[in-house]
């Protein structure tokens, strides 16, 4: 009887615990169903047909906070395409080959490393190229110094940009024309030439010494010249600093410029440019022209100078044009300038002429709209030459707050000289005699001068 109970209840211990392993097996399955349904992927509207299931996608890698890596422009400095860097031997070709791999990629840079000098002979560096292209100069560029170093063809400049756009020369070296042996000679050359150039900037570098003019734009757009330094000997003849023609959309600001010539000097087909803060000395000031040379037609408008220290110059804002010249300089301001020890402050010559005698002739280039305001300091000739012509006289020309008085050297007199001029004074202004300097224009005289003015139009 013992015996058959104790079977019977091993009988029942071993049926539940079978029970129990049959339960737990059935929830294990049904979780690991539920599991997999979580992680199957949606089909897709074009997707395949299948019914396979894709693997779930890697997670996204955490955002990076950090400073994003700098893109490192692609530099090619000219001792690596052979330049010898003695100041001697000729480095034009591995200035050359520099320029033309650079040339080829955006944001390219020819390094003219510093403590060096390089002898380069006259070039052209020229575009199409890509966009962002700098000359980086923190070295010294040297033109060839003797007149026989320098080949026929290129008399006219020593380093010549053309074509290029979005272009950039910068650095903190210098550019030496070693021009001495040219400034006797009947035949001169430029220095450094932009031609049919948009979107360039020259930028803190030095340029001496120039044969000739030493920065010249000709038909280019959109320039900016900042922090430059130019400079020759007050004796060297036709060093012009900065020479502008027909070139649209400039700016020069912020620099330092004394040569033998003009500080500034804007041709015909200019307008839009604006001339500011420069220290200007020694020098013929900063002028516009001579314009209209050989019965030529000269157009210049909206041109603006202003906050400018001039210093031992010729002349300080001056406008002048040959007889028989066509047409026309107008909306023109000269503001804001400090004049010392300087010959002429203000002048308008509608007389030019560099040689003994010139041809009376009775056309000339029309001016109207031509502001002197706030030209203070010192003058060592005469205050004031305004000499309009006799049939096309100078209209809208305005004197405000006029205040010049005679330098310690001075040698000359204080009369103000002015001829067929019509505009308005607003004072202070000194010396006295510029009270009746501009006359009040009739309509008679305005209608005579912008009848001369068609060929600008």
């Amino acid at each position: 009887m013992k015996r058959a109970k104790t079977s019977s209840l091993l009988l029942f211990f071993l049926l539940c615990l079978l029970i129990l392993t049959a339960f737990s097996t059935i929830e294990a399955r049904k979780h690991h169903g539920k599991r997999s349904k979580m992680h199957k992927h949606k089909k897709s509207k074009g997707g395949d047909q299948s019914g396979a299931v894709s693997q779930a996608p890697a997670p996204a890698p955490l955002p990076d906070y950090g400073a994003s890596p700098t893109v490192q422009p692609l530099v090619f400095n000219i001792l690596s395409f052979g330049a010898k860097a003695n100041g001697v031997s000729d480095d034009s070709k591995a200035l050359l080959a520099a320029w033309k791999s650079a040339c080829k990629v955006t944001g390219g840079v020819v390094e003219i490393p510093s403590g060096l000098k390089f002898l380069i002979k006259p070039v052209t560096l020229q575009g199409p190229c890509r966009p962002n292209l700098v000359l980086q100069i923190d070295g010294t560029l040297l033109a060839p110094p003797k007149i026989g170093s320098w080949p026929k063809s290129s008399l006219y400049q020593w380093i010549n940009f053309k074509w290029l756009e979005n272009f950039t020369i910068q650095g903190v070296g210098t550019a030496d024309g070693q021009g001495s042996n040219w400034w006797s000679s009947s035949e001169s050359n430029q220095a450094l030439r932009f031609y049919k150039s948009y979107n360039i900037a020259v930028l803190d570098i030095s340029i001496i010494n120039s044969p000739l003019c030493h920065l010249k734009f000709d038909n280019s757009q959109g320039v900016k010249v900042n922090n430059v330094t130019i400079s020759a000997p007050e004796n060297s003849p036709n060093t012009d600093g900065i020479h502008l023609q027909n070139s649209q959309d400039v700016e020069i600001l912020h620099s330092d410029i004394g040569t033998g010539d003009d500080c500034v000097s804007i041709q015909t087909g200019c307008s839009n440019i604006h001339v500011h803060h420069i220290k200007c000395g020694p020098g013929h000031g900063i002028s516009l022209g001579g314009l209209g040379k050989d019965r030529s037609t000269a157009c210049v408008s909206n041109i603006v100078v202003e906050n400018i220290i001039m210093q031992n110059t010729l002349y300080g804002a001056r406008i002048k044009t040959w007889q028989g010249g066509l047409g026309s300089v107008k909306n023109v301001t000269f503001s804001d300038i400090q004049v010392t020890d300087v010959k002429v402050p203000i002048t308008i010559d509608q007389y030019y002429c560099d040689k003994n005698v010139c041809k009376n002739q009775t056309g000339a280039v029309a001016i109207s709209g031509v502001t002197f305001d706030q030209i203070k300091g010192t003058y060592s000739v005469q205050p004031i030459h305004l000499a309009c012509s006799s049939s096309i006289p100078c209209i809208d020309v305005d004197l405000i707050s006029i205040e010049l008085q005679p330098s310690p050297n001075f040698s000359g007199f204080q009369q103000a000289l002015c001829w067929s001029s019509y505009g308005k004074s607003l004072g202070p202004l000194a010396p006295a005699s510029m009270d009746y300097c501009v006359r009040s224009g009739s309509d008679f005289v305005r209608r005579i001068s912008r009848s001369h003015d068609v060929s600008c139009w």
